[in-house]
């Protein structure tokens, strides 16, 4: 068997015709601001991977999408970070139609049978700021809300057809506020997405800023939670967040798969560096499986999220171990004879930007060790 050979496999199966198309582009090109590989996402039906088959979609597992996930990082790793928000947002409405009688299924057949790409707007970009805070202000108007802020980064930020943000809204009955998500049309009246992406690294995720001024968000695209503002996790954030680390993660270990298929095939690499290096970037895989496959019985369970958590952080210690052996495995040549080594050891960087921040978790899973509830700061 091939390194890869069953993420390739499943690819192939969910989303045929995407590797071929992937392959048929150079890195440069695919890793570029004017990359093809989003709307080749979408004209290969992949927004529709996570909505449940009676919602029209592809209704794959959560096993499968980590292997998508994985092969489209090694191909292109803007690809894999820019369709994981995508993904994160469709499993978090597939969360709130499961314990909910709104119109979440009407918005989730709507993304699985027009090919709709969903942005998240959710405050991942705040320096030093809670991930669960709204950072959008509201203002409560006749038939619904209206929205201003802006999110930056903001992956798909100029393929988007959907917004989703966490705001907060006054409760039905009166006593008090509580988190809502609204879902905010790409081309809504006082939506702009400027540049904000200066590095080269994941260029082709369209990271941009979107701004919002005075947005109305209809009722009727307004889901409310039952977490009021400070409180802890709800069942839908922490199915969210279990998803969001799943597939981040698979995205970045794509990356670093990427490279270890070079070292692998370079035969000059002393055997047993090739299966030293092969054997670190398999264990991480398994571990990220692992979890995956408890998705379906526990995707709700606090205790699952804090095990992602921990899975998380040791891919990202064993990234930092992987990509620096395998840069120096593939030697100086290959460094300097293509940009693809180079730009491949600095994207998968990225996963360590991504929240919760291991310093900024530390003392909270310390703190769940010890019985306390589990936080995400």
């Amino acid at each position: 068997m091939k390194l890869l050979e069953n993420e390739r496999a499943a690819l192939h199966m969910f989303l045929p015709g995407l590797d071929e198309f992937l392959c048929g582009e150079t890195l440069t090109d695919l890793e570029s601001a004017q990359s093809k590989g989003i709307a080749a996402f979408r004209g290969h039906r992949g927004p529709a991977l996570l909505v449940p088959a009676e919602h029209s979609g592809s209704g794959v597992s959560a096993l499968d999408a980590v292997r998508v996930q994985l092969a489209i990082g090694s191909r292109s790793p803007s690809l894999a970070v820019a369709t994981t928000m995508h993904h994160f947002s469709v499993a978090s409405l597939v969360a709130l139609s499961e314990l909910s009688t709104g119109m979440e299924w009407m918005i989730l057949e709507g993304v699985a049978t027009n090919n709709l790409l969903v942005a998240s707007g959710f405050a991942e970009g705040r320096a030093g700021g809670a991930i669960l805070q709204p950072t959008m202000l509201t203002t409560m108007v006749d038939g619904g809300v209206r929205v201003t802020g802006v999110k930056r980064p903001c992956s798909l930020a100029r393929s988007m057809d959907l917004l989703t943000a966490s705001v907060q809204v006054p409760r039905l009955d009166g006593n008090g506020t509580q988190l809502a998500v609204a879902l905010i049309p790409a081309t809504s009246e006082g939506i702009e997405v400027t540049p904000f992406w200066s590095t080269f690294a994941l260029a082709g995720a369209e990271s941009d800023q979107v701004s919002l001024t005075d947005v109305l968000v209809p009722n009727d695209l307004l889901v409310r939670t039952e977490l009021q503002p400070g409180e802890r996790l709800d069942d839908v954030q922490t199915t969210g967040f279990v998803w969001f680390e799943l597939l981040m993660m698979a995205s970045y270990l794509g990356a670093a798969a990427a490279l270890v298929e070079r070292v692998l095939d370079n035969e000059r690499v002393p055997e047993a560096e090739r299966a030293r290096i092969v054997t670190d970037l398999l264990g991480a895989v398994a571990a990220l499986e692992n979890i995956a496959r408890q998705i379906p019985e526990r995707q709700r369970d606090r205790n699952l999220l804090a095990e992602s958590l921990f899975v998380r952080y040791a891919v990202q210690g064993a990234i930092a171990r992987i990509v620096p052996q395998a840069v120096e495995l593939l030697g100086g040549l290959s460094f300097i004879s293509s940009d693809d080594t180079g730009y491949l050891a600095a994207a998968v960087n990225g996963l360590g930007f991504h929240p919760p921040a291991r310093t900024k978790m530390a003392a909270p899973l310390l703190g769940y060790l010890a019985g306390a509830p589990l936080e995400i700061a």
